[in-house]
């Protein structure tokens, strides 16, 4: 058993963030009102370090910093520590990522804010090198103790910076120009496009499948080829990437380099989990074989290396493993040629064993650069016989990785990420009529409701091992109800369908601002901040007020709530007339705008098949759509008094007036496509 000389409170946390930092000779402490109450009797500083278990500088600055008794002395001297893992805790790094780029116009992890004994921040920045963090340390301390009375002043300003962010953003008059706004922010995003290598132009290159789906929807609107060619190369680039794991299926969390080539090895759940729906949703429209492999072998990848027993994903899967960033998937050549044997030189050319993919220190990133079918001709061999030998080439790869020591597993379980995956699952299902992705996601949503759903029915944000689970924020809730509306959506089983409204009716009562119109990222029950945020700009995770207004608007259909849609374009306008000038952070709230702006369907299914005809259906591409579907009149709003015997009856309806009922999914898409003109 491995000894330490130094252990500190976090020995007494579940996540694996906080762990790995236990046996630092920093005095950590977790976030808590332990921590304030120390720090204001001893009138020190908080020192607020915030990151995430597969954050590599964030284990760089643990190494050369955190580690170093040198540098322990000097933060246990003059401050009071936190630690915070980011995920377990999104509220608090909100609130101190929103100071940080106020006061540097940039930031990321590893988050460092330093901050009055409670909580008002006064300095912060990211990664530091060990002599840079040592000055900046000294630096602070010693304004600090001159000036107290400045620091006061200085803490009360950036307070209130924090506080009008969001609402600064979020001014002027209510608009609704949508259908001239879209035409202008989708020819604004095409001066950003990269077509050589797909993306937006320059590096890093993160994939933001939020975005991809808008231009996608936005494509198909518009009947835009250039918006969809695109999208189309942007998925087959990220997909033969090194930013994709060529042999055991999963995407890294982004590119280092404009060809996606060098990713930064973490697997974040949440990009994968997203990254199904955008690859189905695509595969509807174009049924590209490529979007359905790389379906497949992330699923089997979530699946293997990410599903707990009881059906609950784990967040993250680290850059590194035996301290060296992506040892874990990259090859060098005298292996390749032995596992390869008499393959290795077909093998080299289909994943670029050469100039192309050599990485550094004579390691090798598996990429591509031909589809199968262009491969297969130039090498004078059928396709089926290249698929076997790559299907076989990757098993061999598989299980010679697995001999190696895999990267860290970060072993929380977020409600909001699971939702995320459930809405991609049951996309794939829609896309390809697999019923084990529909099992695998209706096994997820039991999941949430039995472990993530306290007694009075509340959503809690994490389950961990051995650890008090904390209450939902935001994103739990919106992200769960978007995922419970597509279960029912595709299932027709209206418990979903009423829990999703359950949980709309709490986020309304908890976390929704009448006098904003918009919702608040923590309940306000909540206590230990120093302000309650708003969150408006989609991301790499949409934001949850714009997964909210989504929300509100299906409900509305489905439900028959006008205030729901009420508050969902009251929401909207809100952020309207920012979106031009920004428009890749308000992707989610563009697809909204898009479905406001007319030409939304409302689909009611009723009779015996309607089931069967539902999955017929929603094969096809229509995001402009929702969906309920019943093979009896359950009383909801979209199939009362619609059911005749021996019948089973599709109505299309737009904005409460229906066409007469037809009685095929062949006459529903001639409809749907006649109204779309």
């Amino acid at each position: 058993m491995q000894s330490h000389l130094d252990t500190n409170l976090l020995i007494h946390e579940s996540s694996p963030y906080l762990l790995q930092h236990a046996h630092n000779p920093v005095n950590w402490q977790p976030w808590g009102e332990i921590a304030m109450t120390q720090a204001k009797a001893e009138n020190k500083l908080l020192l607020i370090s915030i990151g995430y278990s597969a954050c590599h500088w964030c284990h760089v600055m643990e190494h050369e910093s955190f580690e170093d008794v040198e540098v322990a002395k000097i933060m246990n001297k003059h401050f009071i520590c936190i630690k915070v893992d980011r995920e377990e805790r999104p509220d608090v790094d909100h609130i101190y990522m929103t100071a940080v780029q106020l006061l540097s116009g940039r930031g990321g992890w590893p988050l460092n804010c330093i901050a009055l004994p409670d909580g008002r921040p006064i300095w912060g920045g990211t990664y530091f090198q060990k002599e840079n963090w040592l000055e900046a340390l000294s630096t602070v301390a010693r304004f600090y103790e001159a000036n107290r009375i400045q620091t006061e002043e200085y803490a009360s300003t950036l307070k209130k910076g924090i506080e009008q962010q969001s609402l600064i953003i979020t001014s002027g008059e209510t608009i609704n120009p949508y259908p001239i706004l879209l035409t202008l922010l989708t020819e604004k995003w095409k001066t950003l496009f990269d077509t050589k290598n797909g993306g937006t132009r320059g590096a890093p290159k993160f994939m933001l499948p939020n975005n991809l789906l808008f231009l996608l929807q936005a494509g198909a609107h518009f009947q835009d080829e250039k918006i969809l060619e695109q999208v189309k190369l942007t998925l087959q680039k990220m997909a033969f990437g090194g930013l994709y794991d060529q042999i055991g299926g999963g995407f890294a969390r982004y590119s280092t380099d404009e060809i996606w080539k060098v990713p930064h090895f973490e697997k974040m759940f949440y990009d994968n989990a997203q990254l199904l729906q955008l690859y189905a949703e695509a595969f509807k429209l174009d049924p590209n074989p490529l979007y359905q492999q790389v379906v497949s072998e992330t699923i089997e990848f979530m699946k293997r290396e990410l599903l707990s027993d009881e059906n609950g994903f784990y967040c993250a899967l680290d850059a590194d493993s035996e301290k060296e960033e992506g040892k874990f998937y990259v090859w060098e050549k005298p292996e390749l040629k032995r596992v390869m044997q008499g393959d290795f030189a077909l093998f080299s050319e289909y994943y670029n064993v050469n100039s192309l993919g050599f990485w550094e220190q004579n390691q090798y990133i598996l990429l591509r650069t031909e589809d199968d079918f262009t491969f297969a001709e130039k090498h004078h061999i059928s396709i089926e016989e290249l698929e076997a030998r790559v299907k076989k080439w990757k098993q061999i790869l598989l299980e010679e990785r697995e001999k190696r020591i895999p990267p860290g597993l970060d072993y929380k379980i977020l409600a909001s990420w699971n939702a995320m995956a459930i809405t991609g699952l049951i996309s794939c299902h829609n896309a390809f009529g697999n019923q084990q992705y529909l099992d695998l996601a209706l096994s997820n949503a039991r999941f949430l409701k039995q472990e993530l759903t306290d007694n009075q029915g509340n959503l809690l944000h994490s389950n961990k091992k051995n650890q008090q689970r904390s209450i939902g924020f935001l994103e739990d809730y919106a992200f769960v109800i978007e995922a419970f509306i597509a279960i029912y959506e595709t299932s027709g089983e209206e418990e979903w369908l009423f829990s999703a409204e359950k949980f709309t009716e709490i986020a309304l009562r908890d976390y929704y601002d009448v006098q904003n119109s918009l919702f608040y990222y923590t309940a306000n029950s909540q206590s230990d901040l120093i302000t309650r945020t708003i969150e408006i700009h989609d991301n790499v995770m949409p934001a949850s007020n714009s997964v909210m207004a989504k929300n509100l608007f299906r409900l509305a259909g489905l439900l028959e709530k006008p205030e729901y849609l009420q508050i969902a374009q009251n929401m909207l306008d809100k952020v309207v007339r920012n979106i031009s000038d920004y428009p890749s952070g308000y992707s989610n709230w563009s697809q909204l705008m898009m479905n406001l702006s007319g030409n939304h369907f409302e689909i009611a299914i009723a009779g015996a098949k309607a089931i069967e005809f539902l999955q017929e259906l929603q094969k096809n591409y229509l995001p402009n759509a929702i969906f309920s579907a019943g093979t009896s009149d359950n009383g909801l709003p979209l199939l009362k008094n619609r059911f005749i015997q021996g019948k089973t009856l599709i109505y299309i309806c737009q904005g409460h007036s229906c066409q007469l009922p037809v009685e095929s999914v062949e006459e529903a898409l001639s409809l749907i496509r006649k109204l779309s003109r």
